[in-house]
């Protein structure tokens, strides 16, 4: 339960070109940059309540561990995939609907930071919250 609480986006790492790699237009990128993202992470056992927040949208993702659902990321591309728990990370791998290229992602907790990884086509990026 440890992911439990209200994160703040704080920084990135190559999101620009993660979201290039991704097929996100130039202007989505630049207003992504600064979107000022929180996320509340409400976890009981192996379901999960997320709702995501920006300057643009706010979502609602309900998840059990474990269990394939779909997923409308911000810029609109669809997604169907899972997360799984291990250890202390969670683990995501989704498929675009679009092409069937896969997208992974992880959370973590660093130094009392949420960190989220992403992977597209061989390009990484980075968003790390701070608990609010």
């Amino acid at each position: 339960m440890a992911f439990n609480g209200t994160w703040k986006v704080d920084r990135s790492e190559n999101y620009d070109k993660f979201m290039e790699q991704m097929g996100i237009n130039v202007v989505k990128r630049k207003l992504a940059e600064h979107d000022n993202l929180k996320v509340i992470i409400e976890q009981n056992g192996d379901k999960f309540h997320i709702k995501e927040s920006s300057t643009f949208r706010t979502k609602d993702i309900d998840f059990t561990l474990g269990v394939q659902f779909d997923y409308t990321l911000a810029d609109g591309t669809e997604v169907s995939g899972t997360w799984e728990m291990e250890g202390d990370v969670l683990k995501g791998k989704f498929a675009r609907k679009d092409n069937s290229k896969v997208l992974t992602t992880t959370r973590s907790l660093v130094g009392g930071e949420l960190v989220q990884c992403y992977n597209y086509e061989g390009v990484d990026a980075k968003r790390i919250f701070k608990k609010q």
